[in-house]
């Protein structure tokens, strides 16, 4: 399903969850698995001095320190990493999202994933930007392939998941998101939920007549853009809510037992290479309890043999 995994790592417990993922997938799959690691923020000038992103200490880049770096994260990872049938560790030093995105497009990889943060904070409600908003943030808005967020312990693995769901909000890119997750529906074969919330934030008129033709209209366009290109796929099913999308998408996930959410990156007509990680999802990946799968470009989307026609643009 995945040739190329990129798993960008600060080698540390704070990556760990994303790492299990990682680790499992490209052994499943038999990927390549880049274990990667910026492991500094270089200082004015970019010269050869540089800021640890764990510690924040500053030291001297020389050979010497790259090859402990590498040898610290063999370390870390030598059980996941045994019998892996293909495990490359490198590291580079500069700003992380650069590096990280020149590093997937160099390697051409199908999937990026990372954790949601890289420092030993708890989850709370006040860290929502100070956590999406970094290098994950970054790296989601213009990877050219889905990237895999990871924010808490994967229970099941990917090849035994049972539910993805895929919230939609019609966007073109919200057509490429479904369409990954229908080939990764039909490709582990599981159930497909295709999920869509009617935002009521900014409608002065919330009566339920008004609700009602809102959902009617959300009804026809789902079975107009997806059903269609369904092909021969029919393990799924379509849910329609009113509110405030994270939390109905959190709700609605929770609910179902749901393994994976897939969304687009941005929502609307934003265009990706301007757009900062959509609210929505950025409040998903930060309270949902299973991984949540971004998808910003056409590239890459396409997973597995089945059906290489896109959803209505």
């Amino acid at each position: 399903m995945f040739e190329k995994i990129l798993f960008a790592t600060s080698a540390s417990a704070t990556c760990d969850d994303a790492a299990r993922v990682a680790f499992e997938l490209s052994r499943k799959n038999k990927s390549r698995l880049n274990v990667f690691h910026v492991f500094g923020l270089p200082t004015r000038g970019f010269g050869l001095t540089y800021r640890d992103v764990r510690t924040g200490e500053e030291t001297e880049v020389d050979d010497n320190l790259v090859s402990l770096v590498k040898e610290e994260m063999t370390q870390y990872y030598e059980k996941q990493a045994k019998d892996h049938p293909s495990c490359v560790y490198e590291t580079a030093t500069g700003v992380p999202h650069t590096e990280i995105l020149r590093k997937a497009r160099k390697e051409d990889v199908s999937l990026i994933i990372m954790g949601a943060h890289t420092r030993p904070e708890d989850v709370g409600a006040m860290r929502h930007r100070v956590i999406a908003g970094s290098t994950m943030q970054k790296v989601a808005k213009s990877a050219r392939c889905p990237v895999l967020v990871v924010s808490r312990p994967c229970v099941t693995c990917w090849s035994y998941f049972a539910n993805i769901v895929i919230a939609t909000d019609f966007s073109k890119p919200a057509n490429y998101a479904f369409q990954f997750a229908r080939n990764v529906a039909n490709d582990i074969g599981c159930k497909l939920h295709i999920f869509h919330c009617v935002d009521l934030g900014g409608d002065t008129e919330t009566g339920q007549a008004y609700i009602e033709k809102q959902l009617a209209a959300a009804q026809e366009k789902v079975e107009e853009k997806y059903i269609a290109n369904m092909g021969d796929f029919d393990n799924y099913v379509i849910a329609l809510r009113e509110g405030a999308p994270h939390v109905e998408v959190l709700k609605y996930a929770r609910e179902n037992k749901a393994d994976l959410i897939v969304m687009a990156h941005h929502t609307r007509d934003v265009d990706p290479e301007q757009s900062m990680l959509g609210t929505t999802i950025e409040q998903v990946i930060l309270r949902s309890a299973c991984p949540v799968l971004s998808v910003n470009h056409p590239d890459k989307v396409d997973v597995s043999p089945y059906g290489s026609s896109r959803a209505h643009e």
